[in-house]
């Protein structure tokens, strides 16, 4: 059995509509793909129809992966966190007490982040850092680089 992931019910909903999309088209691609293959003559010495099945296995690998993510996915209920505490939900500001920068985080679901769109996994290092955290607090996170030192300016829910 997988573990399970937390989700926002829309994190949850994105993950299904890509399945969806795999399992509609996405098939229909792959099928069309062996089928012209196919046509080529000798199955044997194909090349592309190799390629073609190969393409489909890794397709429905996909399939299956997100299918168990899915079946063992936990819904988040946002009424339920305690708000006064950096969790998954929550947008974090952080003072990097080093150079004084301030950067905006929002922690999500491994599934769920996007660091261009500023969104942090909770079991990435600076993720599992904050957890817990209250606004005051300081962590020092040992992320690849080294060793960094924040300061807990804001944490919403928003």
């Amino acid at each position: 059995m997988a573990d399970s992931q937390f989700f926002t019910y829309t994190g949850l909903e994105i993950l299904r509509a890509e399945l969806d999309e795999l399992k509609s088209s996405g098939r229909k691609k792959i099928a069309a793909a062996i089928a012209e293959a196919r046509e080529k003559g000798d199955l044997k010495e194909n090349a592309e129809y190799d390629a073609a099945k190969h393409a489909q296995g890794l397709h429905e690998a996909e399939i299956a992966r997100l299918e168990n993510i899915i079946a063992n996915a936990k819904i988040i209920d946002e009424s339920q966190l305690d708000t006064s505490k950096a969790l998954i939900l929550s947008t974090v500001t952080l003072k990097n007490k080093k150079n004084g920068a301030e950067v905006k985080y929002k922690l999500v679901s491994p599934k769920e982040s996007d660091m261009r769109a500023g969104r942090i996994s909770v079991e990435s290092p600076v993720g599992k850092g904050l957890l817990g955290l209250s606004v005051g607090d300081s962590a020092v996170i040992e992320v690849p680089s080294g060793k960094m030192e924040f300061e807990i300016l804001d944490i919403q829910y928003i």
